[in-house]
C-alpha cells in the first residue's frame, strides 16, 4: 500500500480489502441541500439552549420557594443571615445532584439534544460546585445555629449530634459526598481500576438516600400542605423514575427482546478485533453508525464490565459491528470470546451521526481505534460525490486500523483519503506529524478550497483536543465541530 502525506495526492491502498463485508443499500452519494443542514443545526442548538435554561432555572425555583415562604425574613439578623445562606446553600446542592442523576440516566431527551458524551461531562463539571456548596451548608448552619442560642460552634455541633439519628445520617452524606468527589479529581481516578472507581461513583446514591430523612424532620422547610415540600418530592420522584426506568428497566428490557449474540471475532490487526454480533429486531433500535452502546459480554469473568464501544459499520436489522482494541485485562479477553456469546446491551447513544449535520460536505479524522467509528460513519453518511475527505493518522503505518475496508468505502462513495503517519514535532501543539508541519500543512491543506464541512473527529482524547482546537482555529463554526468521548 502507498502512504503519502501531501495534502495535493491522496492515497491510493492497494489491497484485497478482504475485511470488508458486503455493503449493499449504501446512501446515496447525494447531499440534502444546504439550508436543511442549516435548519437541523439551529433547531438542535435551540433545545440545547431551552435544556440549558430548564436545568438551570430548577436551581432559582428552589431557592425563590424557599425566601417566598418566608426564608428571606431570616436575613434581618446576622445569625438569621448566616442560617438562611446555609439552607440556600443545601437546597442548591440538593437540585444540582439530582440535575446530576437526570444528566447521568441516558435520557432519551437529553441523549438527543446534546449527546450522552456532553451531558457525562457537565454531570462531571458540577461534582465540584457541589461539594463547596455541602460544606458551606453545613458550616453555615452551624455558625447560625451557634450564634442563635449563644453557643460555641463546637457545643452547637455536639448539642447537634446528640439530636437523633437523622442528623447522623446527614454527616454520613456528607462523607460519603466528599469520598466521591475526591475520587473523581482526575489524579486519583487514573490510578484507579474502571470498575472500582465506578463502584464508588455510584455511592452518590446512597449520599442522597441518606440525606433525604434530615431535609423533612430537621429543618421544618419542607412541613406539610407547602408548595416546597410537593416541590421537592415531585423532583425526587421524577428523577428516580428516570434513573430506574432509563439505568436499569430499559437495557434489561432491550437485552432480553433482542437477544445479541456474537457470531465472529476477527482479528483485523494485532491487537485489535472486529467482533460481528446479530440480534432480533435491531431495527427498533434505530442505531446509526457513530452512535455507541454500553456492551456486557455474559461470561462468567466478562458480564460485570460494561465498555462503551462504538458502531464500526452501518447497522443493519440483524446485525451489529464493533471493532476494539486490546487496551487493559477486559479488552484483552475479547479477542478470544466465542462465538455464541450472548451480549446485554444499554445504548445506543450520542449524535456523533448524521443527526449532528451543519453542511453538506464531511472531513472525518481518526486516530487509533477511533477509525472505527469514522469507517462507520463514512459507511452511512450522505454527501456528494467528492465531498467527503478523510484523514487517518498514526505513529507507524501498522497502527492505521482498517485502512484497507476504509480505503474500499472512498472507492466505492468517491471520497478523499488521507493517511498521515510519523511522530509529532517535539515540543509542537499540532496533531499533524512533524512532516507535514515543517511543510507548512494545516487541516484545510486538505480540503478543496472554500470548503467549510462537518468536522467529525474521533481518537485519543489529548490528540481529539488539538484537532478541535485546529478545527476552531480554522474558523469552522461550532455547530459544525463533533467529537465523542465515551463514558459510563
Amino acid at each position: 500500500m502507498a502512504i503519502r502525506e501531501s495534502p495535493t495526492q491522496p492515497v491510493t491502498v492497494q489491497g484485497s480489502h478482504r475485511n470488508l463485508p458486503p455493503a449493499p443499500g449504501l446512501p446515496p452519494t447525494v447531499g440534502l441541500p444546504v439550508s436543511t443542514y442549516r435548519q437541523r443545526a439551529r433547531r438542535r442548538l435551540w433545545a440545547a439552549d431551552a435544556l440549558t435554561i430548564i436545568l438551570v432555572a430548577s436551581v432559582a425555583v428552589a431557592v425563590a420557594l424557599f425566601l417566598s415562604d418566608g426564608g428571606a425574613a431570616g436575613f434581618g439578623s446576622f445569625a438569621g443571615m448566616l442560617t438562611s445562606m446555609g439552607v440556600i446553600a443545601g437546597l442548591a446542592a440538593m437540585d444540582l445532584v439530582l440535575v446530576m442523576f437526570l444528566l447521568s440516566a441516558r435520557v432519551p431527551i437529553i441523549d438527543r439534544t446534546i449527546g450522552q458524551d456532553k451531558a457525562l461531562l457537565v454531570h462531571g463539571s458540577l461534582g465540584e460546585p457541589i461539594l463547596y456548596l455541602l460544606l458551606a451548608h453545613g458550616v453555615l448552619l452551624l455558625l447560625g445555629y451557634a450564634a442563635t442560642e449563644g453557643i460555641t460552634p463546637m457545643a452547637e455541633a455536639l448539642s447537634l449530634w446528640a439530636s437523633g439519628l437523622d442528623l447522623r445520617w446527614a454527616v454520613l452524606s456528607l462523607v460519603l459526598f466528599v469520598v466521591v468527589a475526591v475520587t473523581s479529581v482526575i489524579a486519583v481516578k487514573r490510578r484507579l481500576p474502571q470498575e472500582i472507581w465506578h463502584g464508588i461513583h455510584l455511592l452518590t446514591y446512597a449520599a442522597v438516600a441518606l440525606s433525604i430523612p434530615h431535609q423533612f424532620s430537621l429543618s421544618g422547610l419542607f412541613a406539610p400542605g407547602t408548595i416546597q415540600r410537593w416541590y421537592w418530592i415531585a423532583l425526587m420522584v421524577l428523577t428516580g423514575a428516570a434513573v430506574l426506568t432509563y439505568r436499569v428497566l430499559v437495557p434489561i428490557t432491550r437485552s432480553l427482546h433482542h437477544q445479541v449474540r456474537i457470531t465472529r471475532v476477527t482479528e483485523v490487526a494485532p491487537g485489535v478485533a472486529t467482533v460481528d454480533m446479530t440480534g432480533r429486531d435491531l431495527a427498533r433500535l434505530n442505531t446509526r453508525a457513530g452512535q455507541y452502546f454500553i456492551w456486557r459480554f455474559l461470561t462468567p469473568d466478562l458480564w460485570w464490565q460494561p465498555h462503551p464501544f462504538s458502531i464500526s459499520a452501518r447497522p443493519t436489522p440483524t446485525s451489529l459491528r464493533i471493532t476494539v482494541r486490546n487496551l487493559g485485562t477486559g479488552t484483552a479477553k475479547l479477542m478470544n470470546i466465542r462465538p455464541g456469546t450472548k451480549v446485554a446491551i444499554e445504548g445506543p447513544y450520542g449524535i456523533f451521526t448524521e443527526a449532528a449535520r451543519a453542511s453538506a460536505q464531511v472531513l472525518l479524522i481518526g486516530s487509533g481505534i477511533g477509525n472505527a467509528p469514522i469507517r462507520g460513519l463514512l459507511e452511512d453518511l450522505t454527501f456528494p460525490h467528492g465531498g467527503a475527505t478523510v484523514i487517518l493518522r498514526a505513529s507507524r503505518p501498522d497502527e492505521v486500523y482498517l485502512l484497507d475496508e476504509i480505503s474500499a468505502l472512498c472507492e466505492q462513495r468517491g471520497a478523499r483519503l488521507f493517511v498521515l503517519t510519523g511522530p509529532r514535532a517535539t515540543g509542537n501543539s499540532s496533531w499533524l506529524p512533524a512532516s507535514a508541519v515543517a511543510s507548512g500543512y494545516t487541516m484545510t491543506s486538505y480540503l478543496p478550497p472554500e470548503q467549510v464541512p462537518d468536522v467529525y473527529v474521533c481518537g485519543p482524547l489529548p490528540w481529539t483536543d488539538l484537532v478541535l482546537d485546529d478545527a476552531r482555529h480554522a474558523g469552522f463554526p461550532s455547530e459544525n465541530i463533533h467529537s465523542e468521548r465515551f463514558a459510563l
